[in-house]
């Protein structure tokens, strides 16, 4: 190890002289600006020229600031005057394609894409190419064809995969032997210290010294010995800096469009509400028996995600808990929204969900306006997702990219400026790399984040319980806190951010029956070419930005009123389910098993049915000649 060390500072003294000499001006010397095909930003220079001088560097600069193209830039001088001749590229299979692509447009080099079954891709690694490209879940079968290939330089593409040391492809990565390594990740460091420990391993085993020693110098532990925070995370940084670069948009992209954050406020319907009440009970029952024993039993935990997560659905729509109802208001509002954009010429939408079932309602919205768009999943083959992109790029009808997180990372989509997030992960930096994807280089409009928040749910308390995890990024990465207060194990940090998403979850809100069903009978087609602004500034979503905002209407409580407006609603159903090409009524619902279509009508307001009971009590007994009450 003492000789590696020696050797290791010796070739990085010649490459530091050798880089004097070539770019005597550094990261303003002309002859960068001609190294690629397109001219590098002086930061991006200043970040290629670190990589090659420190021969094995992490480039963590913010999403959206262009570390592909540092990577290139960086392969193409140590190919060009260091004697690089074969490039190893590990990234998610669904950026592979992507790689080749740009690999191809800014120096003109081919790349190998690794593909197909093992006999395939042993023959692929018998080929002399310059590039080869394969992803992290390959790594481990393919160890001993890498071996045999012998890259020269490793670049690893959204290295947070390996954040986990113990993971199959953690540890097959780190078993991979180059000279060159070049790590990109816009967050080496989302949730614990030990994350960034194992990203930086494959850069510098012992740049950061024994892991035991490392925690035990930072961590802060109670009296149990539980980690309650990190000290000293600013002796980190400054531990890192020969072998990390790290830029933040504020610092470096000055010229960068504005981006506008909105969070959306809208109200759920009540049968929405049902389903997340019952999983909100099941959740105040295991919070409950935890705040009592302290403990929880694995099929209690289990009880506890499946629940979590059907809250956070049944904020969608309920067509995600049951996929027969589509009752729920954010597609309605997401496609108000785009009725709006599209008027503007060009003008194209990102919009992200974690779940595929909310691209099929969305896409209902998408299809009756007839609005071109693509889906974007884990589920469509990595050859196949090129073409998508393509589309979405060059194709003027094609205006909306639907998107799983399977689409945060790595993606440039920056023709289009306005992104919506239909629901919110739990990671605050998903959050960031999903909005990374508009928000970039290359974007030449303002950015407008609209982010759908469910109010009075378990969405609205999400927005103010993941501020630890941002701390803790930004005080080794950015030059933040210096310390970091955490709370207990891991499962009493969980159950506390649960306790406070709980509590924070604010007024409920719902639509009521007749409500919906008008939003489903006012749509677009019907209102004629203005229907999309006047929907837009309709009554079904509060912006926390527009505070003179209406506040949805309820219904009245006049049990006459309200029975005339049920009685309304109750024959537009009747006629919605005779015509079976007419749009689908929230109170119409079809069993897929037996194709048989039933009336399902939900009850107004108790205090309403209240006043009903009584006035058609008082209508029954004046008809058989009874005072009322008698």
């Amino acid at each position: 190890d003492a000789l590696d060390f020696v050797a290791g500072r010796r070739d990085a003294i010649r490459r530091e002289a050798a880089l004097a000499d070539l770019f005597p001006r550094a990261a303003a010397d002309p002859k960068l600006g001609k190294l690629l095909r397109i001219p590098l930003y002086p930061y991006q220079a200043e970040g290629a020229l670190f990589a090659v001088r420190a021969g094995r560097a992490l480039i963590g600069d913010e999403m959206g600031l262009g570390k592909t193209v540092q990577a290139i830039a960086a392969m193409e001088i140590l190919a060009r005057h260091f004697g690089v001749a074969r490039v190893l590229v590990v990234c998610p299979a669904s950026l592979k394609y992507q790689w080749r692509s740009e690999i191809e447009r800014f120096c003109g080099r081919l790349a190998s894409v690794m593909a197909g079954g093992r006999a395939q891709r042993q023959r692929d690694f018998t080929q002399d190419d310059f590039c080869k490209i394969t992803n992290y879940e390959k790594l481990k079968s393919d160890l001993d064809l890498i071996a045999a290939w012998a890259p020269d330089l490793v670049i690893v593409d959204e290295a947070q995969r390996i954040k986990n040391w113990n993971t199959i492809a953690s540890r097959a990565l780190k078993r991979i032997d180059s000279p060159y390594a070049l790590v990109l990740t816009g967050t080496p460091l989302e949730n614990k210290l030990e994350e960034l420990v194992s990203i930086v391993q494959f850069v510098d085993q012992h740049r950061l010294g024994p892991t035991w020693k490392l925690l035990n110098e930072h961590q802060v532990k109670d009296d149990t010995g539980r980690v309650t925070g990190y000290k000293g995370l600013e002796k980190i940084g400054d531990t890192l800096a020969p072998v990390m670069i790290r830029r933040r948009k504020s610092e470096v992209l000055t010229q960068l469009p504005s981006r506008t954050d909105q969070n959306l406020l809208v109200p759920m319907t009540e049968m929405q509400m049902q389903h997340h009440q019952e999983n909100a009970d099941i959740v105040a029952r295991i919070v409950h028996r935890w705040r009592k024993t302290k403990f929880l039993s694995e099929a209690d935990q289990r009880r506890l995600t499946c629940a979590l997560q059907n809250m956070r659905m049944s904020c969608n729509s309920t067509y995600l808990l049951d996929q027969e109802t589509d009752h729920g208001v954010k597609a309605d509002e997401l496609a108000a929204t785009l009725d709006g954009l599209i008027v503007q010429p060009n003008a194209k939408a990102v919009v992200f969900s974690q779940w595929r079932r909310t691209h099929d309602i969305v896409i209902r919205r998408l299809d009756a306006r007839g609005i071109g768009y693509v889906s974007f999943h884990g589920g469509i083959p990595s050859e196949k997702r090129p073409a998508l992109l393509e589309r979405f790029r060059d194709d003027p009808g094609c205006r909306v990219f639907l998107s799983t997180d399977a689409g945060a990372a790595g993606l440039n989509l920056q023709h289009a400026s306005t992104l919506v997030n239909m629901d919110l992960p739990w990671n605050p930096a998903i959050l960031e790399q999903r909005i990374g994807r508009i928000h970039r280089m290359g974007q030449r409009r303002p950015v407008q984040i609209i982010n759908f928040v469910a109010k009075g749910t378990i969405e609205e308390g999400m927005l103010s319980v993941l501020a630890f995890k941002r701390s803790l990024s930004a005080g080794i990465l950015d030059g933040g806190a210096n310390e970091i207060s955490l709370g207990g194990s891991r499962l009493n940090r969980f159950m506390k951010d649960i306790e406070s998403v709980t509590v924070r979850m604010g007024e409920a809100e719902t639509v009521t029956p007749a409500e919906e069903a008008a939003s489903v009978e006012a749509a677009p087609e019907a209102l004629g070419p203005d229907a999309g602004a006047n929907i837009e500034s309709g009554d079904m979503a509060g912006a926390t930005q527009d505070t003179n905002a209406a506040p949805p209407p309820r219904m009245t409580s006049d049990p006459w009123t309200a029975l005339i407006e049920v009685g309304a609603q109750l024959a537009s159903a009747l006629s919605a389910a005779g015509d079976g090409g007419s749009a689908a009524h929230p109170w119409v619902e079809h069993d897929p098993a037996t194709g048989v279509r039933s009336l399902k009508v939900p009850l107004p307001q108790p205090d309403v049915v209240r006043g009903l009971a009584d006035a058609l009590s008082a209508i029954a007994d004046s008809l058989r000649g009874r005072a009322p009450g008698a």
